[in-house]
C-alpha cells in the first residue's frame, strides 16, 4: 500500500500475552505517547503507543479487536494471530515478515513484545485490514480509517489543510478541494473544524462551515458551536460594563461588543458594532424555539432595540449592561420578556 508524504510510517500494535516474556530491549522516543484515532474514536490501550526509530506501535490486540477481528497467542511458537471475517493473520515476534493468508507481507521493523504486549508496526495493519493511516505532526496523533465510502460532497471549493487552525500560515494548505469532490467526515475536531479523507487517501482538516459540504451531521456541529460560544463569553464573567466599549479589547465591554467579540472569536462571524444593526443579521426565530447561542434583543434607553444577550440555555441569558455586575449570566425572566423584541439565529 503506497503512503503519502507525511502518513506514519508505523504504527505500534499490541496483544496481550497469555504469559509474560522477558522484553526485547527498546529504544524509544521520549517524547508523549501519541493518541491514536480509529475512525474518529480515540482508542485506549494498556501499553502506550510508542514511537520507535521512526516508526508508531501500538497495541495489537487492542486495534484488532476494535475492528471486529478475533485474536489468540500460541505461547509455544509466540506466534499472535488475528481473524476477521474470511482474513486470517498471522506473525512469530521478532519475525521482518507477517502473513496475510499465507501470503507474506514484509515489515520495516520486527514486532516484539513490550509489558506483556505484542508491538507490530503499522505497515502491518494496514495492508492486513486495508485501513488508511496518517500521522499528524501539530498534535502527535494518529489517524487510522478502515472506511471507504465517501458520503459527504464539497459544495464550495474549500482549502485542505494539514492543521485545523485558521491562523496557520499558506504552508499548511494541502490544496483546494473543488465543488463535486466527494470525501469522507472522520470526525469534528470541534465547532468550526473537520477532519476528512479524500478519494485518493489524503488526509486533512476543511472548515466546518455549512456552505462548504453538505456533511449530514449539521445538528452536532450546531450544539458544538454552541457550547464554545458559551464556554469562551462565560471567561468574561466580571469584566466590567462600560457604555460605548471600544471594540478590539476585553478590558471593559458593552452588550454589543461582548457579543460581537464572542461571535468573531469563536465562529469567525463579524457583527456590527451595535445592536440595532446586529439584529438585522442571520434568521429570526420565534421566543418558543430558542437554542443555545441564539441572540436575543431588547428595548432599552428609549430605542426599539437597545440591547443584546446571548441565549445560554436553560432560560438564562449571557451578557453585560450593569457597572456593578458586568458580565454575567442571568434568568430570562418576566423582566426581559416584557422588554423582548425579537430573536435571531446565526448558525
Amino acid at each position: 500500500m503506497r503512503f503519502r508524504k507525511g502518513v506514519v510510517q508505523g504504527i505500534k500494535l499490541t496483544f496481550l500475552s497469555m504469559a509474560l516474556l522477558h522484553a526485547t530491549s527498546v529504544h524509544a522516543d521520549e517524547s508523549p505517547s501519541p493518541s491514536v484515532y480509529l475512525d474518529g474514536h480515540l482508542l485506549s490501550f494498556q501499553t502506550p503507543a510508542v514511537i520507535e526509530n521512526g516508526y508508531s506501535l501500538v497495541p495489537m490486540r487492542t486495534l484488532f479487536e476494535a475492528e471486529g477481528a478475533q485474536i489468540t497467542w500460541d505461547e509455544s511458537t509466540r506466534t499472535v494471530t488475528a481473524k476477521k471475517n474470511n482474513d486470517v493473520f498471522t506473525y512469530q515476534i521478532g519475525e521482518m515478515a507477517a502473513y496475510k493468508n499465507q501470503q507474506r507481507l514484509e515489515l520495516p521493523i520486527a514486532g516484539k513484545i513490550i509489558d506483556g504486549s505484542t508491538m507490530v508496526p503499522l505497515r502491518f495493519i494496514s495492508e492486513t485490514l486495508g485501513n488508511l493511516v496518517a500521522w499528524h505532526d501539530y498534535s502527535r496523533s494518529i489517524t487510522i480509517s478502515s472506511v471507504h465510502d465517501y458520503e459527504t460532497t464539497i459544495q464550495y471549493g474549500v482549502n485542505l489543510r494539514t492543521t485545523p487552525d485558521k491562523d496557520t500560515t499558506d504552508n499548511s494548505v494541502l490544496r483546494m478541494l473543488s465543488k463535486s469532490d466527494k470525501i469522507h467526515v472522520i470526525r469534528e475536531m470541534d465547532a468550526n473544524w473537520l477532519e476528512v479523507q479524500t478519494q485518493d487517501g489524503t488526509f486533512g482538516f476543511i472548515s466546518a462551515a455549512p456552505m462548504y459540504t453538505d456533511y449530514l451531521n449539521q445538528s452536532s456541529l450546531t450544539a458544538k458551536k454552541a457550547d464554545a460560544l458559551i464556554t469562551f463569553g462565560s471567561k468574561f464573567i466580571g469584566t466590567p460594563y462600560e457604555f460605548g466599549a471600544a471594540p478590539g479589547q476585553t478590558n471593559t465591554f458593552d452588550c454589543s461588543s461582548f457579543v460581537q467579540h464572542v461571535f468573531s472569536e469563536v465562529l469567525s462571524i463579524d457583527l456590527p458594532r451595535v445592536s440595532y444593526d446586529q439584529a438585522l443579521k442571520g434568521k429570526e426565530v420565534g421566543i418558543d424555539e430558542l437554542r443555545k447561542g441564539d441572540l436575543l434583543f431588547f428595548s432599552a434607553r428609549g430605542l426599539d432595540i437597545g440591547h443584546v444577550a446571548i441565549y445560554a440555555g436553560d432560560n438564562q441569558l449571557l451578557h453585560t449592561y450593569s457597572k456593578d455586575l458586568g458580565v454575567h449570566i442571568e434568568s430570562f425572566d418576566d423582566k426581559w420578556k416584557k422588554r423582548f423584541v425579537t430573536a435571531r439565529r446565526l448558525f
